[in-house]
Parts: C-alpha cells; structure tokens; sequence
C-alpha cells in the first residue's frame, strides 16, 4: 500500500468528513442530529484545521493512486517516504509523467486537465439563474446535488424519493396495508374484467359480431340465438375456469392475511391479524415463524442482534443464512426500550431488487447509523434457530420485496398460434369475398326472377338490397371459422401440461422435484426447437464443488486423507522457506467468506453457505488443517493446526457479477490490518503491486493447467494497510454505505480505492462434475438437428474442456478461438474468419467457435452485430465466455430474432432469468443456486438430461397433436357450413339455411367436439422409447412440417371437397323427389338432416383416418360423436309439443330413417368423399413414405425399428430426392454429429426389400438453413440438389 504522503490532492470537494470540526475516525454523518461543540482557543481551531488538511490529502491519495492503475509503480505500505504530512520534492513532476484521472466516491472517472486540477470556481448568480431557468423549462436535466458535491445525508435525496418512517409515533403519510391479493378478480371486477380478457381475441369479437347482427330483424337466416348461445357456452366454460383458479388464490390470501404476529402497542404486546400491521409498527416474530412484512432488525434472542433465517421462498435457498441488527439498536431487549425508541428511518422506496437495501437509522441525538440488506428481514422468509426478533416494519402488502417481484412472466405465443391467427384472417377475407359474391349474386338473380316468378314475392325492398343480403350471407357463412377452436385449445394445452408435470420419467428423487411447466401456452413451441442456449455451471455441471489442488508459491499441492499426510501441511511443519505464504494462503481460505458454521451435537461442522464454490474452500481449507467454526458479527476463529486464531472483521467488501471478486478487511491476532481478497483471475492480475513478481507467471501457467481439466479456478491475494490508511478509507466507505442514492456504485469505487497493490498468494482448483446424462443428451439433441450454444461465465479453458466432457466438441472439430482487446483487432478477425468459410468448402458446420465476454462486447456492437451473427450461424457449436447476464440476453435475442427460429434458453441462476425471458422457450432448472431461473421460464425440470425427454417426446408429440387439432377443427367447419354455399346456388341466393337452426349452433360444442380433444391428447405418431432412440424422428416436427401455410390450405381444399360429394350426392337422389315408396315427398329439411347426418359421420371417419394411436378414450370420442347425433335425433324429433320448441323437426326421426335413401347414402356418401383421401394416403405410405411413417409402421407390426433406421441410411433408391452420393454423406454427417469424415459406402444390397423414403428431412434441414442463415450451402465438397417433394397432408 502507498504511502498517501506522496501525493497532494486536487479536488477541493473531496472533503472525507464533511465538517471541519469532528474528530478524526469519526463517521462523516455523526452530527446529523447533533450541534458541533464550540472549540475553546483559536490554537485548537488551528490545530484542527491541519488535521482536516491532512485527512484530505491523505484521502485525495488515495484516490490517485487507485486511478493511475494499479499495476503502476506504488511504494509499499512499509515504505518509508519522509516524515508524515512531508511530501518529496518530484512529487508535481511524477503526476505530471503519469496519465492519470480524476476519482472520487461519486464522481466518474476523467482525465485531469489543467482546469480540473485547480480547484472550481464559484458559480455566478448570473449563471445559477440561467441554470435553474433552464431546469425547470426542462431544457436541462437538474443537478443533483449528491453527485456535484459532498452533502450531508439531508440533502442526498429528495423528500419525494424516500420512504421517511417514524419511530414509536404516527407516520407522515399513510403507507400501503398489509393486506395481499393474487387473486385476479373480486366480485365487483369479475364481469369487466374477465370480460375484456376474453374479448381481446380476434375470434370472440368476431362471434359476438354475429350474434349482435343476428339480433336485426328479418337478416339472419339462423335464428336469433344460434351464435350467441354457443358463444355464452363457451364462455360460461372459461368463466367457470377463471373462478374455480380465482377461488383458490382468494383462499390462499385469506389463510396469509389471517395468520397472527405479535405487535407492540401503547407498551403492551397485542396479537393482531397480519393485514392489520402497518409501516413503522414493532412486532415481535418467534422462531420457525415467516416474516410477515419486510422488517427492519432491531434486537434478537441471540448476541449482538443476530439471528439466523431461511429464503427458500424467495431464491429457493436452504441454507441459513445471517442477519444482525446495528449496534445501536441491538441491546432493546426489554419493551421499555423499545418504546424509548425515538427518531426515524429513512429508506429508498419499494423495489424489486431482493439483495439490496439502502437506508439510515437516526435516532434523535445520536449518529447516523447505515442499514443495508443484512438488516432486512424479508417478508416470505422464515425465522430459523433463534428464540425472537424485534423488528420495525418499513414495507408492507404490496409494497414488499416478495410482493413487488411475483410479476408476472413476458407474454410468449407460440409460432402455430400465430400462424393461426394469420390463416384467420385469410380465411376472414374468404368469408368477405364470400359474402359480396352472393350477395351480388343475389340481386342479379332476383333482378332477372322478380317478374317471371312472381308468386315468389321477391320485389320487396329487403330481397333488393344489397346491405341487407350482405349481412344475412354474412351471418350465414360465419361458422368458418371455428367458434370453440380457442376454448379446445386452452382445455387441451392446460391437459399437456399435466402430462408434463405427472411424467415420472422427469421426476427427480433425489431433490423431490418434478418436471412443472409453468405455463400451458408453449407446449408445442417444444417441438419446434433449432437452438438452444446454455448456462454451464448447474446446469451442464452439478453446481457441487469439490476442492481438487491449489497453487501456493509456485507449487501444487493436494489434499489427502489427513493433514498431516499432505505435503503442504509438511511445509509448514518444517518451516519451508514458504510457509509464510502457504499459511497467509490458507487463512485467506478460512476467514474471506460469508459461511456459516453449524455444529453438530457429535462434534461435526456443516458449513452453510450461499454459494456451492464459498462451502468448497472453507472446506478445502479444512482439510489442510486450517478449520473454520466460529462466526459472530464482529470477529471469526479459526482452529489452525491446533491453534486457535481470532481475526477481527472490519469491513466485508462482498462478491458481486460485476466485481467478480471478494474482500474482506480484518485485523489479525497481531494487531496488523490485512485485506484479503479472492477472485478471478482477471481482476485479481490488474490489481497486483508491481513491486512483488513473485509467483506471477508460474501461478498462471497453473491457472491454465486447472483449466484445461476443466476446473473452476480463483486467485488469492493480500494487501497489508496502513492504520491510518484504513481510518480515512473507512469514513469514505461508510459516507457511501449510507447514501440512498446509487450506493452500489459508490461502495464499488469506494473498494476500488483499497483493493490494490495486492500480493499474489496462488489459485485454487474446484472440480464441478457433470450431471448424469448430460453427454447423451447433448449427443441426441444434436442428432436431432438442434444447434446448441453455451453461455457461461467461466474461464475459456474451463468451458472448452466441459464441451470436450460432454460431446459438445468433437476431436474432429476445428476450434476458432476469438481474445481480440479492440474493436478494430475483432473486426479483423471475423472478417477473415467468415471470409475463408465463404470461400472453402472444407470446414461447413463442424467448427466451434469460442469467444470471451470482452471481444463479445464489440461483437454485438452496431457495425459487427451482422458479421458476427453470420460466422456464429456457420459454426455448429458456439461458446460464449465470461459472459455478463445482460450479454447472455443479447445474444438470446440476436439469434432470436435474426433467424425467426424458435430458441429455447437453459440456466438454474438468477444471472441466467434474462436470457431464459428473450429466448422463445424458456427452462429453469431447479438446483443449487434457488429457483430464481425456475421461477422466471416456462418450464422448470430437476437435471439437464431431462430435457431430452421434455423436447423430443413431449415436444414433437404436442406439436403434432396441436397441429392435428387445428387442422381437423377448421376442416369439419368448413366441410359442413361451405355446404350452405352449395345450397344457396340451389336455392337462387337466397340465403335461405339447409339445416336446423339449432343443430348448427351445436355441431361445434357437442356433436364434433370429442373428436378434437381424443387428437389433442392421446395422437402419438411413435412411442417415447422410440423417440428418445431415434432423435430424427424430431425433425419432421421441428422443420414444421405438420403445420404450416402450404398444409392448412391443403386441408382447407381437402374440406371444400368433401362439401361437394356431400352436398350434390344426397341432392342428386333428391332429383325424383320421391323417396319414399308411397311416393310421398318431403321439404329442404329433410334433405338438411340427411346430408347432415353424412357430414357428421364423413369427418368422424376422417378423424380416425388421421389417428395414429388408438386407445379406447379414442374410440369413444370418435364412435359415441356419431351415437350422439342418432340419439339428438330421436329424442329432438319429439320436444314439441310437449316443449313449445322445434316444432319443424317433429316427426324427423321416423321421416329420415323410413327411407332407404337415406341408409343407402349413410353407406356411400362417406365412402365416396373419403376414397380420395385414402387413396392419397395409400400412396403416400407406400411411394412416399417418411421415416416417421416407416418407424411406426415397424412398431405396429412388432418388428425392430432399427432396421428401418439402417435401411434408410443405406437406401440408394431416387425416392431420397438427393444424389446418392450427397445423401450418404449427409446422413453420415448427422449420423456423426455434424463431422464431414464419412466411412465408405457399404454395399447394403441384399434380397431383402429396400426401403423408399420420400424425405429423410435433410433436405428441409437444408431449405431452413438457407432461408434463416442466408448463407451459401457446403456439402463437403459434394453439390447437393435441394430437390424432394413435400407430402400430401390429408
């Protein structure tokens, strides 16, 4: 550490203590409520006053030195430079020499010039005037205060930007209540609410459209309530919905709200209701209890006011964790101390930040004491291990951190949902088409018919008007579009996603923890996966740390089974010449944390700590004979080698994503200050005195070694401080500690002013062993053409060695390594790198490419953003190191949205919730770190290896059932209601409906309505033993092959076909008019009915001709649809006139089944409409059978599909639709994990019959690269013609 003699400071409002009179090593705002004592003699005044210019001085030192870098030249703090307050006479020349830059608590570094060298000038009235002018026209952002100079707390926020909470008397304002609701609805609400949910759909606007015109009289041909009952049906369905969930959330809220806590009134302890505390009340909370606002901690049953509480509610954590009340408040033990309380606490306002808290306790003639979040008791926590706590409510219901952070998750929808709403809106603009054709339609027939056919009566003004003939063609073509298709889906998604969380396979024994989506709306989005994105540690890797080796003083040591075996141990005994360092090395092992220790009534030690790497080097530490096991809030003991050492902690400078490093500052059994700090291997080097290079190069020759094994890797080093050094840095610290305003960033540059001229001690060495599984599934997800990137914050050897570990790497693979320091140096690189893939054919997909997070930095800037994002779409593996959080959601998005592929995003921290919010499927798994990830995705599994499953058998089956459902649910509309257009040509466009209005209302809701949901949730194309086999079989899926435009408009023509045959069928036995042997005739309604009945029968049988899978849920669903039809008949024919309703269908069922017209066209109408579709499907399966189609093919016949794998690989035939070359290497390349090394072609000729397939799916794989890549196409040197025909989906 420098001597701060040296220098002399510059900036004049670097005044540490804020005062000329407080005493030196005080806090700067002791006297916040308190006047300064007079000084006795203008000697004194003098005296002090040299004092304050020496803290300065010493403080602006400081400050230079932490910003001239701190791998500069800097005396040792041992360093004798002249008497105190003497500063050398080459001190003005040195600055000058060196580049140096202006530094304060508050202040953003700039270089200094010869204008902020001298001290500022005052700011002239005329000038304060114009900037205040310009301030309040809101031409100029305000100044603040705080950032401009040293003020005391009073002034650093605003009255309107801080929470004010009085202390033992009534509140300035009146605060939130305590009262909580999740519900989404109350009485009042429920109606305007569910309401407007519901009518933010396209389609419930359109149907309730419909109903309304039906309402005009004399338009609708359908009646009046035929729209509008279904409509209500469905939903009074989704109400009921709503209001059972809604239920159980006011239940819920209601149990919380109820429960008891103990409060202080008028000096007497009162049990009240936890909705009825208020802000600035003192409650008392008992052990094993959950706090029931957030608190501030006031005293506790233990010493010196600390107590201990679990988070699992809050990040999922199970380990205990430690809070201590400030000194001052810490000996209210009794209730007449606490009513002594006088004064107030000034906090930030309510925020989401769950780890952070800022906030000042001012007791009335007393000092300021700072509060931070080891003082915060958070409502959802739970009391462990201590008897009570008092403590002072500062947020409430709401209001609270819990509260404030259950928002819900960013709003997905899935790519068939929006495909969907697209084609409704074709279909939309059909409907219009329509509806203008008829009508015209309309007018020039009755135009040419009024006169000749005037017993008609067809001259009025309604027959002539084209409005009028709009709107009734309008109303009589709208059941296009399916008005139950929204709540079919909603039923069915929310049945898949039971599936999901009741599926054994993904159940985890271990943490009891089964697979949970948490959202219903993305179950087929798993189907449709190209992309994954990563985390490494906890997710690839189990997050269970093991101490492995260490690097002390140029030497590795490991552990053994005793200390005493250990060479290490040995060293110290013997007095080596290293032991000194070997043993600073383990003492920084045992006191730099935040662990806790636990002992066990056998004797034992469990140390709890909030991250897995913290418990693994306490434990390293112990297992070199330096035990950790006591811990208070002012000191930790430790046992070495017998001996027992307490060290003394000063200040805690605590790890965070952007530090990426630890301190803390303790003063030794000696009486000596030492900073120890542990961290990266980046921060730690630049941060290292230039005086001591010892140890430096051969320590990051280890680092690299550990690496390379891949083990998580961290330096150690030490810094001895100056007493009076640690005073005036101290006071700094704690000006900072107590700001409201951005305290982050002033504690951040506060320890940047400490944390230098470091002596490098080693490394440690911790291995994080991959999950089980994790290697196959890796293996199959890439077999399944899933392209698979990792996002981690490791160090580039570690992530390159677990790619290796888990088959994410190949040998054969070429590694393009990108460490640029500049963005000039990147562009550079990436250029070349992208110009040699578009000029060579040799190295397409089987490159990795590894990039760390600074050249990541200028990779995504604006101008390298497009070139980046072509060579990482070339490599068929990419890994990102020491990545931020925030660059993790960059390139999730980048990716995301440049390729319009479905991303899926992996993690189980709380660094990973923004990557797994961008990407379009997010998974959480839930494992050491908390549930934070969980808590934020869609889906949350246990393990890694669980994903297979979740993707390519959960996922390609909910995408087909999904797209089945769709499919078949606008086909049986169209193929009934078009068969009103038919019917009008007939009818001379008169608008007139062929069948009863009532049994149009129900064709969706009741007599078509099973088939849909048995497809919805039991259509599997293969079974999950297979899928998992053979990942291939996701491709079909995820290439979107079961649904898309060229599919939908096939069914849609497939529908309108089938209308014809069954409309012109049954009018072509009609032409007679004689259908009974009597020759009696009858009305258009019985022509309805008949042709209603085929209709009802025709798209049963198609919903078993696309069936996969039949189980007995399917039959009935398919079978009792036509049963139900038969009953509706005999048992509707009969209403009137018992029911004073449908007195046109009295008789119907003795009309309709009396005639052998009817039984003949029930026999052949079907047949007939359906033969083209089977004779489609025959060839389809025969001539161009698909891989799927073959594999089920096998499994239905009990036969190996193995076989078929094979044969479709050896397969030679032109039914590939590829070059037989090009095929056989492409199917090696897949079969090899994207590698271009193939084996020879074998000879698979045999006298067994060669299988022909239509499309392997690699030629979609290809067509999908070049659309979303836009790239050239590599083939290993081999041209490939992207020909193959798409089936026919009927």
């Amino acid at each position: 550490m420098a001597d701060p003699n040296k220098y002399n400071g510059h900036n004049n409002s670097s005044n540490i203590n804020g005062s000329n009179n407080q005493q030196v090593g005080a806090p700067a705002t002791s006297t916040a409520f308190q006047a300064p004592n007079s000084l006795s003699s203008v000697s004194q005044q003098v005296h002090m006053w040299c004092q304050q210019c020496l803290r300065r001085l010493r403080g602006e030192a400081l400050r230079h030195t932490a910003t001239t870098g701190p791998t500069q030249f800097v005396p040792d703090v041992g360093t004798n430079t002249g008497p105190a307050g003497e500063a050398p006479s080459s001190t003005d020349d040195d600055l000058n020499s060196v580049e140096t830059t202006e530094v304060d608590g508050h202040i953003r570094p700039r270089r200094l010039t010869e204008e902020t060298s001298n001290p500022p000038k005052q700011e002239s009235w005329i000038s304060a005037s114009k900037r205040k002018l310009l301030e309040k026209t809101g031409l100029k952002k305000p100044r603040c205060k705080d950032e401009d100079e040293p003020a005391p707390f009073d002034s650093d926020t605003d009255e309107g930007e801080k929470r004010i909470i009085a202390l033992n008397s009534p509140q300035p304002i009146n605060y939130c209540n305590n009262r909580i609701s999740t519900a989404k609805y109350n009485v009042a609400s429920f109606l305007p609410s569910f309401l407007f949910e519901q009518f933010r759909r396209y389609s419930n606007c359109f149907f309730l459209l419909i109903a309304l015109l039906q309402q005009i009289p004399d338009v609708s041909p359908t009646g009046r309530y035929t729209t509008l009952v279904p409509l209500i049906f469905i939903l009074s369905v989704s109400a009921i919905k709503e209001i059972i969930e809604d239920i159980k959330r006011h239940r819920a809220d209601n149990e919380i709200n109820h429960r008891m806590i103990e409060r202080l009134e008028n000096g007497t302890w009162t049990t009240v209701r936890w909705s009825e505390l208020s802000v600035g009340n003192i409650i008392k909370v008992t052990n094993d209890t959950f706090f029931p606002a957030d608190l501030v901690l006031l005293s506790s049953s233990e010493p010196q006011a600390m107590c201990f509480i679990e988070t699992a509610n809050l990040d999922g954590e199970t380990n205990l964790k430690i809070r201590q009340g400030v000194a001052p408040t810490a000996k209210l033990l009794e209730t007449k101390d606490l009513m002594q309380l006088q004064g107030r606490i000034e906090c930030e306002l309510p925020n989401r930040q769950l780890y952070e808290f800022n906030g000042v306790l001012k007791e009335f003639g007393k000092p300021s004491v700072a509060l931070g979040n080891d003082q915060v008791l958070q409502r959802g926590a739970m009391l462990r291990n201590t008897s009570w706590i008092f403590g002072v409510v500062v947020y409430t219901g709401h209001e609270t951190k819990l509260m404030k952070n259950s928002t819900s998750a960013p709003l997905k929808r899935s790519t068939v949902d929006k495909l969907t709403n697209t084609q409704i809106l074709m279909l939309f603009m059909i409907l219009i088409s329509l509806c203008i054709t008829s009508g015209l339609c309309n007018l020039f027939w009755t135009k040419d018919h009024s006169k000749k056919d005037w017993y008609l009566g067809i001259g009025d003004f309604q027959s002539t008007n084209l409005g009028y003939n709009l709107l009734t063609f309008f109303i009589l073509y709208n059941n296009l579009i399916p008005i139950s298709l929204q709540v079919t889906l909603e039923l069915v998604r929310f049945l898949q996603a039971i599936f999901i969380n009741y599926d054994i396979e993904m159940y985890h024994e271990e943490s009891n923890m089964p697979a949970s989506a948490r959202t219903s709306n993305l179950n087929e989005e798993l189907g449709l996966i190209k992309y994954i994105f990563s985390d490494k540690t906890g997710t690839l890797t189990r997050n269970v740390m093991v101490f492995k080796k260490c690097s002390i003083a140029s030497h590795i040591y490991k552990a053994e089974r005793t200390p005493e075996e250990s060479e290490l141990v040995q060293n110290i005994l013997r007095r080596h010449e290293t032991s000194s360092d070997i043993e600073e090395f383990l003492v920084l092992l045992s006191v730099c944390h935040t662990v806790i220790p636990e002992k066990k009534e056998d004797g034992s030690i469990v140390y709890h700590a909030a991250s897995p790497d913290e418990r693994a080097l306490v434990d390293g530490a112990r297992q070199f004979g330096y035990i950790f096991d006591t811990r208070t809030p002012e000191y930790v003991e430790i046992n070495a080698l017998g001996e027992r050492r307490r060290f003394q902690i000063l200040n805690v400078l605590e790890f965070t994503s952007s530090r990426k490093r630890m301190s803390v500052i303790v003063r030794t059994p000696e009486g000596h200050i030492k900073l120890f700090m542990k961290g990266a291997d980046s921060v730690i080097y630049e941060r290292l005195s230039t005086r001591n290079q010892s140890y430096r190069d051969m320590t990051l020759q280890h680092l690299e070694e550990f690496a390379s094994e891949g083990l998580r890797t961290l330096c150690l080093a030490v810094a001895d401080i100056d007493p009076d050094v640690y005073e005036e840095w101290n006071q700094t610290y704690h000006k900072a500690s107590t700001a409201l305003q951005q305290r982050e960033r002033k504690l951040d540059d506060a320890a940047n002013l400490i944390e230098i001229n470091l002596r490098l001690l080693g490394a440690t060495a911790i291995e994080d062993r991959l999950q089980d599984g994790v290697p196959e599934t890796i293996q199959a997800l890439l077999e399944a053409g899933i392209y698979i990137w990792v996002l981690t914050g490791d160090k580039q050897e570690t992530a390159i060695n677990i790619g290796y570990s888990c088959r994410l790497i190949t040998h054969s693979m070429d590694i393009i390594i990108l460490n640029e320091e500049s963005l000039d140096a990147t562009r550079d690189v990436i250029l070349r790198h992208s110009g040699e893939f578009k000029s060579s054919t040799a190295k397409d997909a089987n490159v990795a490419l590894v990039i760390d997070g600074k050249t990541l930095k200028y990779a995504l800037s604006c101008d390298l953003r497009g070139d980046f994002q072509d060579l990482c779409l070339i490599c068929r593996v990419v890994i990102c190191c020491r990545v931020s959080p925030m660059q993790k959601a960059e390139v999730v998005e980048m990716v995301t949205q440049s390729t319009k592929a479905v991303t899926l995003a992996i993690g189980d921290g709380a660094n990973d919730v923004a990557m797994i919010q961008k990407a379009s499927v997010g998974i959480g798994i839930s494992g050491q770190e908390g549930l934070q990830a969980a808590c934020a995705s869609d889906y949350s599994i246990a393990q890694f290896r669980f994903l297979r499953r979740l993707l390519l058998v959960h996922g390609a089956w909910n995408y087909a059932r999904i797209s089945k459902l769709i499919l078949y649910s606008f086909y049986k509309n169209v193929c009934l209601y078009v068969i009103e257009l038919w019917f009008a040509v007939y009818s001379g466009w008169s608008g007139q409906i062929l069948f009863e209005r009532w049994t149009i209302g129900l064709y969706n809701v009741l007599f078509t309505a099973m088939p849909p949901f048995a497809i919805g949730l039991f259509e599997k194309f293969c079974t999950a033993e297979t899928m998992l086999k053979y990942p291939l079989l996701y491709k079909p899926s995820q290439n979107a092959k079961l649904f898309n435009v060229k599919v939908f408009w096939i069914w849609i023509f497939n529908a309108l076909l089938h209308s014809v045959f069954l409309f012109w069928l049954p009018m072509a036995a009609f032409m007679s008019e004689t259908i009974w042997q009597d020759g009696k005739t009858s009305d258009y309604l019985l022509l309805g009915n008949m042709v209603y009945t085929y209709v009802i029968v025709t798209v049963c049988l198609k919903a078993g001709l696309i069936t996969s899978s039949w189980t007995w849920l399917t039959h009935a669903a398919i079978w009792g649809s036509i049963v139900l039809w038969f009953t509706f008949v005999l048992i509707y024919s009969h209403f009137w006139p018992t029911l004073k309703f449908a007195s046109n269908f009295v008789g119907m069922d003795i009309q309709l089944m009396s005639t052998p017209v009817f039984w003949l066209g029930l026999f052949l109408v079907p047949i007939a409409s359906l033969l083209i579709d089977v004779i489609c499907k025959l060839i389809h399966n025969t001539v161009f059978k698909t891989l799927t189609d073959a594999v089920r093919e096998s499994e239905i016949q009990s036969h190996d599909p193995s076989q078929v794998m094979e044969e479709s690989r050896s397969s030679m035939e032109p039914g590939f639709g590829l070059k037989s070359t090009s095929n056989h290497e492409l199917i090696e390349r897949k079969k090899n994990g994207g590698s271009r090394r193939s084996s020879p072609l074998k000879n698979t000729e045999g006298p067994h019959r060669q299988l022909r397939i239509e499309n392997l799916d690699f030629v979609e794989d290809i067509r999908v690269q070049q659309e979303y890549r836009q790239r050239h196409r590599w083939r290993g040197g081999s041209q490939v013609d992207d020909v193959g025909s798409e089936a026919l989906h009927i």
